[in-house]
């Protein structure tokens, strides 16, 4: 969630460290600040609220240091307000943090430092660690050590920046469960909690591994594991350049990575169909494990949790086992039976989902197999798991997911479906499902360009909604559930999402004139009950805007979208593109901002 920026070498930090944060800003966050150090002393500043109005109290021809941190806030501890703002510093002012994550034990540290006569100003857990720093840096004199002791105490999730007056050229970084990348340049090291930040200054990039502290110098990078030790850095060059991370004409980073959906779809498709079959290499080293498997729990969060809903349809279909998906944050409290014959599937944009996280080591202590579906190479989900697959949905800036979403069901599918084919069942129709999958580049972009003046007409009926409520059966429950989300996300209506079949057993009291309905009826098998249910919507005077393919017969209906031709089992990729575009243009009426949601985060990365 909070966005983290650190640099220490030949040139002004404050700029570097502005246009990290800058970068970050898609995570979400309520406060912002920066602390700069050199030999004399800190330099503090702090707001609440916007970048602008940390640049607004920025003098930065006086702002000359060559080391600093900064921090992005969305808050967990504390109100959003100045003093809870990051970074804080102890008393002396010799000291000073910026922290992502959680500590757990924070109540019984501040309790003992009390003892010792500190003070606290904020409301804040992160306060804690700069105050334990300063206090074991009073008893040896010397940062490192300090900085390694109080690490040593600590409980929970964290990823931590320090610098101090008495070692000013450089920073202290250490992370556990909390992500955060080091990066070396001719202008010096850099840190950050997410790849966007560095990328304008170096593609030299380290991943730090839970437990790793780090110290950074202009020249150099010394990584440490958890026992102390120093380690070897294994550089990776990123993947991803600065035009992948600006707007390339659009308006907002979201209507960008919706155009970008035909590029993610055919980047996750190469080198994985191979004449008649789908290839998943990652599978090969877990495939004799995987023929013993009685079960499937498909685990994520939020959209991608949706994906894993589509996952665990598509294997239901045709492998006879239990198949469920769970969202992580109830995997860890519900009783779900997890064994060596146990197959775990994990789906996560970031790789770094706190939830998720803490699911899968639940996962491996039971000894289930495990998957990992993830977009950033490196991440922690992908170091934990038995096997990773990728998505190729590159850098995907907006809070409100959509190419990356769209990634995880063309994967998803094809994992279900090589799943079948490793365990012993044959998918009917395959044929026609891998033409469609060829196709499904191209398909998806002459659909985008020819339902966005539809979808954007419609858009406009949402402007003054309150309420907007979404219904389908079968895979199109998935599309309802996604449909609904997305509204909700950046446009702040109010939509919940329907089994279409479940309407007359409570929902349908929540029809009144001229309520907007959504509703998904592309599954052919069931389709007709589909359309029967809705006209129910449609006689209490509701306005309804369809989704179908070109065959369902939609008399009576006067808003209708008709998607391509496509096999139903691969529609969720195709409906995904109008809920999108309805809940974008829905938001863009409202002048919502689109790219960055009140109170939502990007990546998820405290519980």
């Amino acid at each position: 969630m909070c966005g983290i920026t650190g640099f220490t070498g030949y040139t002004l930090a404050l700029p570097i460290l502005m246009q990290g944060l800058e970068k970050l800003e898609y995570r979400g966050y309520d406060s912002a600040g920066v602390t700069l150090a050199d030999d004399i002393g800190l330099v503090t500043l702090k707001a609440k609220g916007r970048l602008s109005e940390l640049r607004s109290i920025l003098d930065e021809s006086e702002l000359l240091q060559m080391t600093g941190i900064g921090h992005t806030r969305w808050a967990t501890h504390g109100v959003p307000n100045n003093l809870n703002a990051h970074p804080h510093t102890n008393k002396r002012n010799t000291i000073s943090l910026v922290h992502n994550g959680i500590i757990e034990n924070y109540m019984s540290l501040k309790q003992m430092l009390e003892n010792f006569d500190y003070d606290f100003k904020s409301e804040t857990d992160s306060e804690v660690i700069v105050h334990l720093i300063d206090f074991y840096y009073r008893q040896c004199l010397d940062m490192e050590t300090a900085f390694k002791k109080a690490v040593g105490d600590l409980e929970g999730s964290y990823g931590i920046c320090v610098v101090s007056r008495h070692s000013p050229n450089k920073i202290f970084v250490a992370r556990k469960e909390s992500p955060m990348i080091l990066g070396i340049g001719k202008e010096g090291s850099f840190c950050a909690s997410d790849v966007p930040a560095l990328l304008e200054y170096t593609r030299q990039l380290i991943s730090l591994n839970d437990g790793d502290t780090a110290i950074l110098e202009p020249d150099k990078i010394t990584v440490f594991d958890a026992e102390g030790k120093e380690k070897p850095i294994e550089w990776m060059d990123s993947p991803y350049d600065m035009q992948s991370a600006q707007k390339g004409g659009y308006d907002t980073f979201m209507e960008k990575e919706i155009h970008e959906q035909p590029q993610t779809i055919k980047e996750t498709l190469r080198g994985r169909l191979s004449g008649r079959k789908i290839v998943l290499p990652e599978l090969d080293d877990i495939r004799d494990n995987l023929k013993n498997i009685n079960s499937v729990i498909w685990i994520a969060c939020g959209t991608a949790y949706h994906a894993c809903v589509y996952g665990q349809m598509i294997l239901n279909k045709h492998v006879p086992i239990n198949s469920i998906a769970v969202p992580a944050s109830e995997f860890r409290y519900g009783n779900y039976h997890v064994d060596r014959n146990t197959l775990c599937i994990f789906v996560s944009q970031s790789g770094e989902t706190a939830d998720t996280l803490a699911a899968i080591k639940m996962a491996k202590e039971r000894g289930a197999l495990t998957i990992a579906v993830a977009n950033v190479l490196g991440s922690s989900l992908t170091r934990l798991a038995d096997t990773t697959i990728y998505t190729c949905a590159g850098l995907e800036i907006a809070v409100a997911s959509t190419k990356a979403y769209t990634a995880q069901l063309v994967l998803l599918y094809m994992l279900a479906s090589k799943l079948s084919e490793i365990m012993g069942y044959s998918i009917s129709e395959h044929q026609e499902i891998i033409t469609n999958l060829r196709q499904l580049s191209n398909m998806t972009q002459q659909f985008l360009e020819c339902c966005k003046p539809v979808v954007k007409e419609y858009a406009q009926m949402m402007k003054d909604e309150r309420d907007v409520y979404f219904i389908g059966r079968q895979l199109d429950y998935v599309s309802a559930m996604e449909g609904a989300l997305k509204l909700k996300e950046i446009s702040y209506i109010h939509a919940d999402a329907y089994y279409a079949g479940e309407l007359k057993h409570g929902p349908i009291a929540l029809i009144q004139y001229q309520k907007i309905v959504v509703a998904f009826a592309t599954q052919p098998e069931v389709s007709a009950k589909t359309i029967s249910n809705i006209k129910e919507t449609v006689a209490r005077g509701a306005r309804v805007i369809l989704i179908t393919d070109k065959d369902t017969k939609a008399d009576g209906f006067s808003y209708i979208i008709r998607l391509p031709q496509i096999h139903p089992e691969l529609s969720c990729i195709t409906s995904a593109i109008v809920f999108q575009l309805l809940a974008y243009y829905a938001a863009v009426e409202r002048g919502c901002d689109v790219d960055k949601p009140r109170n939502l985060a990007k990546s998820v990365t405290v519980e």
